[in-house]
C-alpha cells in the first residue's frame, strides 16, 4: 500500500508567530507532499519494500538507493516534526522527562544550549534531534540532509524525542538566514507532553 501523506495535527497558523501560515502551508503541502511521492516511486521500484513500514525501511536505509533514503528520511522526518510541536503554550518537560534532561543535561537550559547549537552548527540542510540511546540516555545530535537517528547506518543511533529541521524552507520566510533566532523562539512551541509520551515508551 503507498505512503499516504499525512495532515497536519493543526491548522496551518496555529504556530505562529513561531512558525508563520504561509510556511506551514508550503513545507507541508509541498515539500512534505514530494517526500511522500518520490518514496512511494522508490517502493514501487523494488518488490522488497512492498508492504513494510517506513520504520522498518529506515532500519535497512544502508542498502537502499538514494531515492529511497532522501525521502524515506524527508517522508518520516517530517511527520515526526508535525507531531513535536503545538501552539503556543509556555509547557515545560516534566515528572520522568524533566528528571531525565536534568540527570544528562544538568537542566532545561543546558538541553536547549547544547540543541541549539548542534542546529546552529549543522553546515547546510539537516536536522537537530534529542534522542534516547539504547540505555535511556538522553543525548543531542544533529544528521545532515532527510538521515535520522533510526537509520541503520546513522552516526549516532537513538529514538528520537524530539527534532527540528534546520533547512531554510523550514524558516527563511520570518527568520531570513537567523538560523540561531529560528531555534531559540522554536521551544515556546514544542509539544512536551508528545516527548514526554516518546520518553515513556524507551525508559518503560
Amino acid at each position: 500500500m503507498a505512503f499516504e501523506l499525512p495532515p497536519l495535527p493543526y491548522a496551518y497558523d496555529a504556530l505562529e508567530p513561531v512558525i508563520d501560515q504561509e510556511t506551514m502551508k508550503f513545507h507541508h503541502d509541498k515539500h512534505h507532499a514530494a517526500y511522500t511521492a518520490k518514496l512511494n516511486e522508490g517502493v514501487e521500484k523494488d518488490s522488497a519494500l512492498a508492504g513494510k513500514s517506513i520504520e522498518d525501511i529506515l532500519g535497512m536505509i544502508s542498502s537502499q538507493p538514494p531515492l529511497v533514503r532522501n525521502n524515506g528520511g524527508g517522508f518520516w522526518n517530517h511527520d515526526f516534526f508535525w507531531k513535536t510541536m503545538a501552539a503556543k503554550s509556555g509547557q515545560a518537560p516534566s515528572g520522568k522527562l524533566a528528571e531525565a534532561i536534568d540527570r544528562d543535561f544538568g537542566g532545561l537550559d543546558k538541553l536547549k544550549e547544547e540543541f541549539n547549537t548542534k542546529g546552529v552548527g549543522q553546515f547546510g540542510s539537516g536536522w537537530a534531534w534529542l534522542i534516547a540511546d539504547d540505555s535511556g540516555k538522553l543525548k543531542v545530535t544533529s544528521t545532515p540532509n532527510q538521515d535520522n537517528p533510526l537509520m541503520d547506518d546513522a552516526k549516532e543511533p537513538g529514538t528520537p524525542l524530539l527534532g527540528n529541521d534546520v533547512w531554510e524552507h523550514a524558516y527563511y520566510l520570518t527568520y531570513k538566514n537567523d538560523r540561531p533566532g529560528y531555534l531559540k523562539a522554536w521551544w515556546d512551541i514544542v509539544n512536551w507532553d508528545v516527548v514526554a509520551e516518546r520518553y515513556a515508551q524507551v525508559a518503560g
